[in-house]
């Protein structure tokens, strides 16, 4: 532990901001990770249903900033790409 004070403050805020930022990449991974099960699944109607909240959880993640933008849409691309596969 630091020695002066706004370091230690520093400290407190780096672990808040952290924790916030872990459980923000873990709910956009969970949802990156239903679609992708469902399309493995080869439900369609499914897929598409989730896409929809997983785009909506990686755009409030890039809106608190914890992906970049370009980050975010490469995000979403990706799993339109997959999902888009499968209703073929």
């Amino acid at each position: 532990m630091p020695n002066i004070k706004s370091s230690i403050l520093s400290v407190k805020s780096d672990a808040k901001r952290h924790a916030k930022n872990v459980a923000e990449k873990s709910r956009v991974k969970m949802a990156s990770r239903k679609v992708v099960d469902a399309v493995a699944a080869g439900n369609a109607d499914e897929a598409k249903s989730l896409l929809t909240v997983a785009c909506k959880t990686i755009d409030q993640a890039a809106a608190n900033h914890v992906y970049h933008k370009n980050n975010a849409g490469r995000k979403k691309s990706h799993l339109a790409q997959k999902v888009n596969s499968i209703a073929q």
